[in-house]
């Protein structure tokens, strides 16, 4: 009763997980992430891991260590104090084509043989050769020449072989060049190096500046041709000119600028003369009326001051009359003051008319004198420019050759500029130092690329393997069932031994029966998985299954432990449990239950013996077995045709399980008839879903019921670590 209550709460706790378990495969079916799928094929991925990585450590223990010195050169630099800017020099400062073509030129074979003429460099490249013959002698057995033997006598072999040894680049984006030089001997290394860096900079200084010199040698001499011919033609303008009086002032020739003043100053005389006039013609027209009145008279300073003092001369006698007699002595005074006021007003405004006059008739000399002056300037000018055309014939010749010298003068310097800075734009650097440290192989770089390739590799290998490996997995993938038959899992069951980068250390499928009951006993997915099924059986009700035959799609699918475990639980719930062996291939039962060998099946079947005497009792006081029997007697064709009255005398237990043979025999169809329902049982990693889902068609179209299937040795498919972390997320 304890165990029955025991299994009630088992069956209650199962019941809460069904909906959430259903719900969470719907979702997101499990074991289908990456790391899913390294954790099932982890044998493949630690075999490649382990396999590239130990090829990686060969590696580094047999590949001989190999030295590189390197030193470097700076093309197209700038020298202190050199402001060019030509053409020439912004091409080597900043050209990319221009330091690719310096890279091809270190590399050319011409260069390289002239760093192997250097003194001693043939002597290091054959002792570098001897050196590598290991990995010669290795290529000789392969059935490749080495090649070291006809260095000597083969100039273009030499230069192939120290190419491949040499690495010629520049240093990021700078106009710096590294020359560097492999060898598994760090002294030639260092050599070689150098050799060809003092090659390629002696190169430089005898071929970059033998053009631009001849060619600013030829200018130089034009450049003096020239200004001998200018200066002779100079003198000759010069003498023309004096010879014919065409001097020059200060913006034109004298005689221009002459007529050019002498126009001015009539001008200005004219407009003198223009004022007189005015002014003489208001004087004229003003006679009748009093000159005292006229503009030209106001505006003399002196008879305004008069006709100022003659007015309060006349207020003060119109004051004194009032007062006054008219022969009073102050009265006579004041008109004394008057007259004589009036006679130096009349004076004053005379005077004006007088020098208005004068200033007229000056200024009308002045402009007759002017125009004749015009005149003959006119004359003088219209010679000059007839010299002048001639003059400027000349000088249109001499500014042909000044702008010529000038050109030549210019290309002159520049090509001077150029050779100075193509004489000093290739400068060294650096030359190679004696390496210390090996160049290769680097024992933690390697290592570690070593290491990434191998988790690559081994992922990628793992991965692909799980990808298009398309046999059945979980019970997910078999959402086509029938009617409401249920799907259930089985786990892969393990044994308890120590295990090795989460490995088993033994194949857990070739555990004996036994133990793999056992271990479903304990185990608690695999209790639910089996409670489920028998509660879908719904045993000892109306409609319930009391024969069920356990069958499979093939052979090695666990249907037999499933047949045990199922019995096993079942008569622990309390039933009366048969369990009836009808595979004649492969009859196990008498070894998983430590049964006697006796009489079974077949001889109940042929009636030799009673069906009383054939079933054996097991450990189980539930649970009752009927093995195959008599291994050694000739078996019927069909034991599905001949089962029936067996099945018959059975009917005190309450459940009967049936581990007929694989789907795909005749028998196992014939025995699926004789029961109430069909429990299928197909392993993950074995056959498909389709395949699954095909072999319960088939047994439901022979007139079987499904009554579930099941997906035998399903894999836990999480990582450990995730496994915790969903239990702790639920």
């Amino acid at each position: 009763m304890d165990a029955r209550m025991a299994y009630d709460n088992l069956g209650a706790a199962v019941s809460d997980l069904e909906p959430r378990r259903a719900t969470s495969y719907a979702a997101d079916p499990p074991g289908r992430g990456p790391l899913a799928a390294l954790w099932r094929r982890k044998v493949i991925f630690v075999v490649i891991f382990i396999t590239i990585l130990g090829a990686f450590i060969a590696a580094l223990l047999v590949l001989p260590v190999q030295y590189m010195a390197t030193g470097s050169v700076i093309v197209a630099e700038q020298e202190p104090g050199d402001n060019n800017s030509s053409a020439v020099w912004a091409q080597k400062a900043g050209d990319p084509a221009d330091m690719e073509s310096q890279l091809l030129i270190i590399g050319s074979s011409r260069v390289l043989k002239a760093a192997i003429a250097s003194p001693g460099i043939l002597e290091l490249a054959l002792q570098d050769c001897a050196a590598s013959k290991g990995i010669g002698a290795l290529l000789e057995k392969l059935g490749r020449h080495s090649g070291c033997d006809k260095l000597k006598e083969d100039a273009d072999a030499l230069v192939e072989f120290v190419r491949t040894r040499y690495s010629i680049g520049n240093v990021g984006r700078s106009r710096v060049i590294g020359i560097s030089y492999q060898s598994t001997r760090p002294d030639i290394a260092q050599k070689m190096a150098n050799a060809l860096i003092s090659a390629f900079l002696e190169d430089q200084r005898a071929n970059l500046s033998s053009g631009r010199q001849h060619a600013a040698d030829w200018l130089w001499a034009e450049v003096h041709r020239l200004e001998t011919e200018l200066r002779d033609d100079d003198g000759k303008i010069q003498e023309y000119k004096r010879k014919k009086g065409l001097a020059r002032g200060t913006n034109a020739l004298i005689d221009s600028e002459r007529l050019t003043s002498l126009t001015q100053q009539l001008s200005t005389a004219e407009a003198t003369r223009a004022e007189a006039s005015a002014r003489l013609k208001e004087i004229t027209a003003n006679k009748g009326k009093g000159l005292a009145d006229s503009p030209a008279v106001l505006a003399s300073r002196s008879v305004s001051d008069l006709k100022q003092q003659l007015t309060m001369i006349e207020m003060r006698l119109a004051s004194a009359r009032t007062t006054l007699g008219d022969r009073h002595p102050a009265m006579r005074e004041l008109e004394q003051e008057r007259d004589i006021a009036q006679r130096r007003l009349a004076a004053e405004v005379a005077g004006v008319a007088a020098a208005v006059k004068r200033n007229y008739e000056a200024a009308n000399s002045l402009v007759a004198s002017l125009k004749a002056k015009v005149e003959g300037a006119k004359t003088e000018v219209g010679d000059a420019m007839i010299d002048q055309g001639s003059i400027e014939t000349l000088v249109h010749g001499v500014d042909m050759k000044r702008r010529q010298y000038s050109e030549l003068y210019k290309r002159a310097s520049e090509l001077d500029a150029d050779r100075r800075v193509l004489n000093g734009s290739t400068r060294l650097v650096g030359l190679a130092e004696l390496p210390n440290v090996p160049y290769f192989p680097k024992k933690l770089p390697f290592l570690a690329a070593g290491l990434t390739l191998a988790t690559l590799l081994g992922a990628t290998a793992a991965i692909l393997r799980d990808r298009f490996d398309k046999s059945l997995r979980g019970s997910a993938e078999l959402a086509g069932l029938p009617g409401d038959a249920p799907c259930v899992e089985l786990p892969h069951l393990r044994s308890a031994r120590p295990r090795l980068f989460g490995m088993p250390a033994r194949r857990d499928h070739a555990l004996p029966l036994k133990v793999l009951i056992e271990l479903a006993e304990s185990d608690e997915a695999a209790q639910r998985a089996l409670f489920e099924i028998y509660s879908s059986a719904r045993i000892d009700e109306a409609k319930g299954s009391r024969i069920i035959a356990v069958t499979s799609p093939a052979r090695g699918d666990g249907k037999t432990f499933l047949t045990l475990a199922l019995a096993h639980f079942v008569a622990t719930m309390g039933h009366r449990v048969l369990a009836v062996e009808c595979d004649r291939a492969s009859p196990c039962f008498e070894s998983a239950l430590d049964l006697e060998h006796g009489p079974g099946l077949l001889e109940a079947l042929d009636a030799t013996a009673p069906l009383r005497d054939c079933v054996t009792g097991t450990a189980s006081r539930m649970l009752d077995a009927l093995p195959l029997g008599a291994s050694g007697k000739a078996a019927p064709t069909q034991i599905g045709k001949r089962i029936e009255t067996v099945l018959k005398s059975t009917r005190d237990y309450d459940l009967v399980l049936l581990d007929c043979p694989p789907a795909d025999a005749l028998d196992a169809r014939l025995l699926a008839r004789q029961a109430d329902s069909i429990l299928l049982c197909a392993r993950a990693g074995g056959c498909s879903a389709e395949e699954a889902l095909a072999t319960s068609e088939v047994l439901t179209a022979s007139g079987g019921r499904l009554l579930g299937l099941v997906v035998n040795m399903a894999e836990r498919d999480a990582p450990p670590f995730q496994q915790r972390l969903s239990r702790v997320t639920a």
